[in-house]
């Protein structure tokens, strides 16, 4: 491996260079139209247009992407996360191209991005799974009330093969069930080219934490402990942290054991996820999904362990990373990610595109870590995700982390938009969330509470 080609945008993109030049490989960045003076462009050796703003004519076309490989000189790719990160049949093409895929294998993408799939794999597993019921195609809703009864209220109906919170719908009773299927089996056939469905249980009171694996590909995998993902907005995540505040131990140790069986029965190869839902109450934990990529929130993970994941992957691709033992994997103090988003709190947090007259964020440090894909003068569309930054932040203990984590937030300046920084600012200082009593409805149950606080 000499050069590699970033097929993505944006942070990631910046992020992954970032790791590529220390390893001394040349990198390639992509972009479309509407990215043609972004940062991610400037950062990289050599960039190569690929069409039209729009992502479904640029990013999320496979074909123009390893053409762009081809025309750069690049012998890898790797994907980040989003567009086509999970996309089996681009990891395939990628290496019938002749390239390197730095990523798990074709077959993981496949199986893991069905959700009903990856349900039956992690229970043969022996990982525990939410209750839920069977797929449900598009004009199929025989036995769909008895199979919700069976679940039983509230449930949610979920797209096979959704993701991020993305064709997820609740429901809370059977008058509502018929219409909330039908529609989110219209909109995953639109999202994803797949409208089948399935309902699982929701449990009311709970959290989201996610295991850190990075597996050899034979069998063999470390864990690089749990990240909480529960501070959410429309199934979507916005704080992270890690460790996760008042996990038991023997929770925290039985998620892990589990997410490492699911890495041995798949054989999986590099970074994943595997998400849990926990009751806030028993700390039961169920699967939720296996995340095949790099995360967003992968920095947490960084700031504990002090590796770096995406170092990681390449070395696993090219093949100079052996396997690593478990009890090199030490955590140290407490990491908190605050995603900064163009949005709106106020008017449900809709995107607030337009120009960034002022953008200055604070002056990043040993335990103060800025990942951005924007500058001042930059703008934001709508044709992308609309996250500005995350602001990662590493301290002894929790509260420490929590203060730092707020002091970073009120150096950061945004003109010219709307932010959600007084949002995550009313959200670090609230006192359910100081206690560590973090859940999936924190947010929901305390919104008008939280957008109305000023920073």
């Amino acid at each position: 491996m000499q050069s590699l080609l970033v097929a993505n945008r944006g942070e990631i993109a910046r992020r992954i260079i970032r790791s590529a030049r220390e390893l001394g490989l040349r990198t390639v960045a992509v972009y479309s139209e509407a990215d043609s003076g972004s940062a991610h462009v400037a950062d990289a050796d050599t960039a190569v247009p690929i069409g039209p703003a729009p992502a479904r004519d640029s990013y999320l076309d496979g074909a123009r992407v390893i053409n762009a490989a081809r025309t750069a000189g690049a012998n890898a790719v790797h994907p980040g996360y989003g567009f086509l990160s999970e996309n089996a049949e681009f990891a395939e093409a990628v290496e019938a191209a002749g390239l390197i895929w730095i990523g798990p294998r074709p077959d993981s993408l496949r199986a893991m991005g069905d959700k009903q799939r990856a349900r039956e794999i992690a229970e043969r597993a022996g990982v525990p799974v939410v209750p839920g019921s069977r797929r449900f195609a598009i004009g199929d809703i025989q036995d769909l009330d008895r199979a919700a009864a069976v679940i039983d209220y509230p449930l949610l109906v979920k797209a096979s093969a959704g993701g991020g919170g993305i064709g997820m719908r609740r429901v809370d009773g059977p008058e509502s069930l018929e219409k909330t299927v039908t529609a989110t089996q219209s909109m995953a056939q639109k999202a994803f080219g797949d409208g089948t469905v399935f309902l699982e249980r929701f449990v009311p009171k709970a959290r989201h934490v996610e295991i850190q694996v990075f597996g050899f590909g034979d069998g063999t995998a470390i864990h690089l402990f749990e990240r909480d993902c529960s501070v959410q907005r429309r199934f979507q995540k916005v704080i992270e942290e890690s460790p996760a505040p008042g996990l038991p131990p023997e929770t925290r140790d039985a998620m892990a054991e589990a997410a490492l069986a699911l890495c041995k029965e798949t054989e999986y190869r590099g970074a994943g996820t595997i998400e849990f839902i926990v009751d806030a109450d028993s700390f039961e934990f169920f699967f939720l999904e296996m995340n095949t990529r790099i995360q967003v929130e992968h920095p947490v993970t960084e700031m504990i362990v002090d590796r770096d994941l995406v170092a990681m992957q390449i070395d696993l691709a090219r093949g100079a990373l052996t396997g690593i033992d478990q009890a090199e994997i030490e955590m140290h103090g407490h990491a908190i990610e605050c995603r900064l988003y163009a949005e709106n709190p106020t008017k449900m947090f809709m995107p607030s595109p337009g120009p960034l007259d002022v953008f200055d964020l604070p002056e990043a440090g040993e335990d103060l870590r800025i990942e951005s894909g924007y500058r001042a003068g930059d703008v934001v569309t709508t044709y992308y995700d609309p996250m500005l930054a995350k602001l990662i932040v590493h301290g002894p203990d929790r509260m420490a982390t929590c203060e730092a984590a707020l002091a970073a937030l009120r150096a950061v300046r945004v003109e010219g938009i709307h932010t959600n920084r007084d949002f995550l600012i009313a959200c670090l200082e609230d006192a359910g969330f100081r206690s560590g009593a973090v859940y999936t409805g924190f947010v929901d149950d305390n919104v008008k509470r939280l957008t109305a606080a000023k920073g």
